[in-house]
């Protein structure tokens, strides 16, 4: 099983267990995230590992291969001079080598293989990464709006609301109650003023009907002596 693979499952099993525990949506979608580039750096780590691992193999090989091609040099000497027995020995110790190659060419091809697969991996996840982040703004923004709906609506549907506003709506009936009763003093007062009010507008009509005739005769004084 791929990396990628038991990353989808850690994912899922503690996605499920975060739901079943309700838990803030914005922590699940953070936990994710940091699964991912968790696993992402564990796959990178495990690549550079197989690289370094193919490097010292290729080399180990190549140390196998030049040895083995000097045992055929020398299984050819031994047998320029006439000594067949050290030419099977070079042969012997030649074809050991060989066999050590083959063995090293498999553990390298499987190397490549699992190479391949963090590769596959690697471009999965960054790809799966990348989707996240970009959703992850737009969910976030989709919770708080749900969580900020919910909690207006347990606010519009709670009783003590009501309770508060039927309390208002008593005591503005109690302040249209003040009010009428002050305003019912000034009634029928408007128009015919106090007694002190009317009685000092009488003094001030008579003084002002007194000046009246002074000034009325003064006039007719002036112009009979113009007459005259």
């Amino acid at each position: 099983m791929s990396i990628f693979s038991r990353l989808s499952d850690i994912i899922s099993s503690n996605l499920n267990a975060m739901l079943d525990r309700a838990e803030d949506p914005e922590k699940t979608i953070r936990l994710m995230i940091q699964e991912m580039q968790e696993t992402l750096v564990e796959v990178r780590a495990n690549a550079a590992k197989l690289i370094a691992d193919r490097k010292e193999a290729n080399r180990t090989l190549e140390r196998i291969e030049a040895a083995a091609s000097e045992w055929m040099k020398k299984a050819e000497l031994a047998l320029a001079k006439d000594r067949d027995d050290l030419a099977k020995g070079a042969l012997v110790e030649k074809a050991k080598l060989e066999e050590t190659a083959k063995l090293l060419q498999q553990d390298l091809a499987a190397v490549d293989e699992a190479l391949a697969r963090h590769e596959a991996d690697i471009v999965k996840l960054e790809a799966k990464l990348r989707e996240a982040k970009a959703k992850q703004k737009t969910m976030l923004t989709r919770a708080q709006t749900a969580t900020s709906q919910i909690r207006v609506r347990k606010q519009v549907h709670d009783t003590r609301i009501d309770d508060a506003f039927t309390r208002f709506e008593k005591l503005e009936r109690r302040i249209d109650s003040l009010e009428g009763e002050a305003e019912a003093f000034d009634l029928g007062q408007k128009g015919a003023g106090t007694l002190s009010d009317q009685i000092a507008a009488l003094e001030v009509d008579s003084a002002i009907e007194e000046e009246f005739t002074k000034l009325k005769e003064r006039v007719r004084g002036k112009t009979s002596a113009q007459k005259s």
